[in-house]
């Protein structure tokens, strides 16, 4: 099919994004990275990032090539898979793996010219460690595009010869099966970071703040470079990855209910449908690179106004693809283009609406961290009841507000037509489909203000490694505290984005099997009814699908297969909170035995060895991430060969409904804890070293792998589950 001229200003926007990313790199790079002291502290860093960056490649590349050797057994020798699946799994893994690299290097370079930079005013501090922010943002959404972009062209002329509505869907629901090596990929690194990092993270706190009484990021303190490591593998790497496949997995579950919803048009259409979602994040990057232009404080701000400088990049692009989306469909001349652009703005305001949320939640500066603090004043425990309650509290603005949307996006892209016929289900959910879209436009911005997070914090550090002073610490500190917030905003974010890709993957699965139904059958299988006639998944709509697969509450498979969704959400968290107790555990011994055996640490005549802790962390992510990602692999295969679809369908709600209020709840009680222990440092209830304060650090060590381990990897299981699920299509059908 003849692909219209605008169709090139998706792959210009990704070339673009990459070229400023690596502008940005560069100015960066030309900084200066401060004494040879910080030198030093930011090469130790690097050097433990990459070591096990690299380590953690050479494992998920043994799953990758396993995998793709399986699919290409089901594609070439039964038939049960499409050819191009091994090929699209390999490559969506591989560019999830890249820009999380790309967004780590940026990092492990940045931190120390941020700390450096603090020397000279918080303005300059808040710029370098920002714009390398970017370069995360920029390079995920660069990559995610140059991906979907390159892989149409290739199929679009592979089926050249096809109907042209048969081909978009054809190709639209292949390119859905790169987004499960997407989805492989992130879930290993934020998994295997999440547990490095936090191992690391409760093993300096506990041992060096409550028992010896050292400040954070102390030298003495043999965890310190681990947890500064740590920091870069779990929440840049790991989020880099984790981003990247809800990018793409938004844009082609969206693009692929396009070519449902409209194959029937006339025209071009179906093909308009199909690159919408392209354009508007093509003309996200444009206007999250503007937003990124704006962020900008002066010396002497407080923790409000760089809220507020973040606020004004961030809500600036989001109101300018809200006006930029309406003139794309109008373009387009799309069917209800008014409707559909309302989807996309309910996406938008969602997003905005949980930020904010998020940000009330877990900010020092609202009443909620507040309260965790005041209760510190009666010990650990009550810290922690505080901020179990609050993160419980705090998932009720972010259901509500997913809720509100999926209905109005659905409501507003099929002209609220409530009569739940074929064209009004699949108008309706590709109007779901465009809202994740709307809402992940301005990735390129909202991601940089989630890398900035371990960036400041990594800069804190070796400030406080360096011995700068207590000025310099105090504006590393509040560009610190800004980064609890905004990465506690990133993750509501990722998880109500993660939401409504879900939805619409849901969607995608039925049309998977709608095609590996019709596959089965040109080999001569057939499918009878529950009226005993023969079933045409060829001229049956969403509507009959169900009907035939009887997909209902009232259906006992149905029922089991959300049971165990829910199950899998909770069986995942308990798995990886356990691997963060076990290698936490190991962390602590070690410090311990340090501190006892090498004489000299804690007056700093001898130099811990920094050495066995980076190596205890690197080597517990690495056994204890393989159990809970594979897993959520294995869980939709099997649900799929004994309960069918109808099972699968269920086990994708029930894992969808309980993973996303479950990591809302996780996410803010952990950035609530840890800004409730900032509170303290900065004074308040008798400031650092009180027992108010050892409290807090009790709060925050039970939240670090609630916040950075379980509950952003929760939003990377429930889309892995539904890739899984349509990767394995055939598979499921041939078990019918």
């Amino acid at each position: 099919m003849n692909l219209p001229v605008v169709f090139w200003l998706i792959p210009l926007a990704s070339v673009c994004a990459l070229m400023m990313a690596w502008l940005f790199f560069q100015n960066m790079m030309k900084e200066d990275e401060g004494s040879p002291r910080m030198k030093e502290i930011a090469l130790y860093i690097r050097r433990g990032a990459m070591a096990y960056l690299r380590q953690q490649y050479r494992v998920v590349l043994i799953v990758f090539v396993v995998l793709a050797i399986i699919f290409a057994i089901m594609a070439y020798g039964f038939n049960a898979q499409n050819p191009w699946v091994p090929f699209a799994f390999l490559t969506g893994g591989f560019f999830s793996g890249l820009a999380g690299f790309f967004g780590m290097k940026t990092a492990t370079y940045a931190s120390g010219r941020t700390a450096n930079a603090a020397r000279e005013g918080l303005h300059k501090g808040l710029k370098i460690a920002f714009r390398s922010g970017a370069v995360m943002g920029l390079v995920v959404v660069g990559l995610g595009l140059l991906d979907i972009a390159v892989w149409f062209l290739i199929l679009n002329s592979f089926y050249s010869d096809m109907d042209p509505h048969t081909a978009l869907i054809t190709i639209t629901t292949t390119m859905l099966t790169f987004g499960m090596g997407a989805s492989t990929q992130a879930l290993f690194a934020r998994v295997g970071g999440g547990i490095y990092t936090k191992a690391a993270d409760v093993g300096a706190d506990l041992v060096g703040k409550v028992e010896a009484d050292i400040p954070e990021d102390d030298p003495r303190n043999p965890a310190t470079i681990a947890d500064n490591v740590g920091d870069n593998v779990g929440d840049v790497a790991g989020m880099g990855a984790d981003l990247y496949e809800s990018y793409c997995g938004s844009i082609l579950s969206t693009a692929a209910l396009g070519a449902t919803a409209f194959a029937m048009s006339a025209d071009d259409m179906q093909l308009r449908a199909v690159i919408a979602p392209m354009l508007i994040a093509a003309v996200g990057v444009f206007l999250s690179l503007l937003g990124i232009f704006l962020v900008r404080t002066k010396d002497g701000a407080t923790m409000k106004d760089l809220l507020h400088a973040l606020g004004v990049g961030t809500n600036t692009s989001a109101i300018l693809i809200a006006v930029a989306t309406f003139g794309i469909l109008y373009w387009l001349q799309i069917d209800n283009w008014m409707g559909i652009g309302c989807s996309v703005l309910s996406g938008l305001a969602a997003g905005v609406i949980i930020g904010q949320a998020t940000e009330y939640y877990t900010s020092q500066s609202y009443k909620p961290t507040q309260r965790i603090a005041e209760a510190s004043q009666t010990g650990a425990a009550t810290v922690i009841i505080k901020g179990i309650g609050t993160g419980m509290i705090s998932t009720c603005v972010p259901v509500l507000t997913i809720s509100v949307a999926i209905m109005l996006s659905y409501l507003c892209a099929n002209g609220f037509d409530l009569s739940m016929s074929a064209t009004s289900i699949s108008r309706g959910l590709y109007g779901i489909g465009i809202a994740a879209v709307g809402m992940l436009s301005t990735l390129g911005i909202t991601l940089a203000t989630d890398a900035y997070g371990p960036i400041a914090d990594n800069a804190g550090g070796n400030a406080e490694m360096s011995g700068l002073g207590e000025e310099i610490r105090h504006r590393t500190d509040a560009l610190d505290a800004l980064g609890n917030t905004t990465a506690a905003t990133g993750k509501g974010f990722a998880i109500g984005s993660a939401a409504l890709t879900a939805l619409a993957l849901l969607a995608s699965y039925v049309e998977e099997i709608k095609l590996a139904m019709s596959r089965a059958v040109t080999h001569g299988q057939q499918f009878i009814d529950a009226a005993g006639q023969v079933f045409d998944p060829a001229k049956a709509t969403m509507p009959d699908f169900m009907n035939f697969f009887q997909v209902n509450l009232m259906n006992p498979r149905v029922l089991v297969g959300a049971f165990l969704g829910a199950m899998a959400a909770f069986l995942f968290c308990g798995l990886t909170m356990g691997a963060v107790g076990r290698a936490a555990g190991k962390m602590v011994s070690e410090v311990r035995r340090q501190f006892h055996e090498i004489k000299g640490i804690l007056e700093g005549k001898a130099t811990p060895d920094y050495g066995r802790c980076v190596e205890i962390s690197t080597k517990s992510a690495q056994h204890e991430m393989i159990l809970p990602s594979l897993l959520a692999i294995i869980i939709p295969i099997v649900v799929g060969m004994i309960l069918g679809v109808a099972g699968v369908l269920g086990l994708l709600v029930g894992g969808l409904a309980a993973g996303f209020t479950l990591a809302v709840f996780m996410a803010n009680a952990g950035g609530a804890w840890d800004n409730a222990k900032k509170s303290v440092e900065e004074g308040r209830f008798g400031g650092k070293g009180s027992p108010c304060h050892k409290a807090t650090i009790v709060g925050d060590t039970v939240g670090d792998p609630f916040k950075d381990t379980s509950g952003p990897s929760l939003n990377i299981l429930i889309k892995l589950m539904s890739m899984v699920s349509i990767v394995m299509a055939g598979l499921t059908v041939a078990c019918m």
